[in-house]
């Protein structure tokens, strides 16, 4: 889902920009980490970072020291939560083509769906990060199964354990994962099902291809 993010996203989109400061951060740290047992790969790799540095050479910039900010509880275990709720949706379909998709995700309310509700604010979305995660066209998050789901539908369920603070925290969730094939068609820009013809851009690539002409 990275490259939906930097090559789909408006450039100055913070989506497409945050991707970048992590994939930033990720390198700085990873070159930093290496640079001792490899320190003349370590040094190019450093010369060549694009983005303004603090010192002139690897060896000056002084020991790792991530940033406090990355810290933030909650986070992992949302992203493992989803995550493996990709992997029942990913396994139900059996190697076909998730973007050809959209995924039903029914939550009881409780703990879990709060994590999943920070990753997709919105009922149903193609843009959001549950949505990037789960590899589809396009996700809906319910707490409840719709009333219109057939009797005969493949219905996966799973459960997750949530522990957050050291173990003060902990609950075991159960979900359940449908997937539908996505009547939309394929957007010709970013390639997910989204789109109301295949000759036309999904509303989201209009949006961003509208703004690129704005401020040009």
């Amino acid at each position: 889902f990275l490259s939906c993010r930097l090559y789909c996203e408006e450039a100055k989109d913070p989506k497409r920009r945050s991707c970048q400061t992590v994939l930033a951060e990720a390198l700085d740290i990873v070159v930093r980490s290496f640079a001792p047992i490899l320190p003349h790969l370590a040094e190019e790799v450093f010369q060549y970072i694009p983005y303004k540095k603090d010192s002139e050479g690897v060896f000056r910039t002084g020991w790792i020291n991530a940033s406090s900010a990355w810290k933030k509880p909650g986070i992992e275990e949302a992203i493992e939560g989803a995550c493996a709720m990709r992997d029942s949706f990913l396994g139900s379909i059996s190697g076909k083509n998730a973007l050809e998709y959209e995924v039903i995700i029914v939550i009881e309310p409780g703990l879990l769906f709060e994590l999943m509700e920070a990753l997709q604010a919105e009922e149903t979305s193609s843009v959001s990060q549950l949505n990037e995660i789960m590899m589809a066209s396009q996700t809906t998050l319910l707490s409840e199964l719709p009333k219109e789901t057939p009797s005969d539908a493949n219905i996966i369920k799973g459960t997750f354990l949530i522990n957050l603070e050291g173990g003060d925290i902990c609950e075991q969730s159960s979900y359940k994962v449908i997937a539908r094939p996505i009547a939309k068609a394929k957007c010709p820009r970013c390639r997910r099902y989204t789109a109301e013809s295949s000759s036309t851009p999904c509303p989201r690539c209009l949006q961003v291809l509208a703004a690129g002409k704005g401020s040009t």
